[in-house]
């Protein structure tokens, strides 16, 4: 269906607003016309918080979380359990499972899953660093905390295949999580009861 638009410019952000996850044309229009209602000193912070987000966004040397600094706050952080590592998809993962406050020990963000269909690869993830901070004889144990889902179990799979030859403790996180569910749609309680209850991975 062709929109038509009063404007070149009001065209040009409608389209590449509707180019962002679950919004449509008339989202992004509706968008567009908000930010042309605000005060001009916030839609340029807008501007600017995005550019900045493209432009300076770091990632954490250690874990491969987002960073501001150097390391990033967790793993930066003395009061973390540095003997435990929880390896998770993305920063969406982390953020869920730390709303939870049961878990106290590090990440490990791979970056995204094992997927072939959508052309993702083991080398495409950050699993060699994490089998060098494996290596580093400092984690006693790894938890896999991938959602349950086929590319999330295809990948922990590989990941227990290249951890083998070190004496390392692999668990899983408990599946009170809905099989085929991602983490970051499970509700705080079940996701934090399924950190306590983890279990070996077989």
């Amino acid at each position: 269906m062709m929109h038509t638009y009063p404007s070149r410019i009001i065209e040009q952000a409608v389209e590449e607003i509707s180019k962002l996850p679950g919004i449509g044309k008339k989202s992004a229009l509706r968008l567009a016309l908000h930010l042309l209602k605000r005060p001009e000193s916030q839609s340029l912070q807008l501007a600017h918080a995005v550019v900045q987000l493209r432009t300076e966004t770091r990632y954490c040397p250690k874990c491969h979380m987002i960073s501001d600094g150097d390391l990033c706050g967790i793993c930066a952080s003395t009061k973390r359990d540095e003997s435990i590592l929880m390896v998770v998809e993305d920063l969406r993962d982390v953020l869920a499972i730390e709303n939870t406050g049961q878990y106290t020990g590090l990440y490990h963000v791979l970056g995204g899953i094992i997927s072939p269909l959508s052309g993702i690869s083991p080398s495409d993830l950050t699993i060699e660093s994490l089998v060098q901070r494996v290596a580093s004889g400092e984690i006693k144990e790894v938890i896999l905390g991938l959602s349950p889902t086929m590319e999330g179990d295809t990948t922990a799979f590989y990941l227990t295949k290249k951890l083998a030859d070190y004496s390392v403790k692999l668990s899983t996180i408990a599946r009170g999580i809905p099989i085929g569910g991602d983490l970051e749609y499970t509700d705080e309680i079940t996701l934090g009861r399924s950190i306590v209850g983890r279990v070996v991975y077989e």
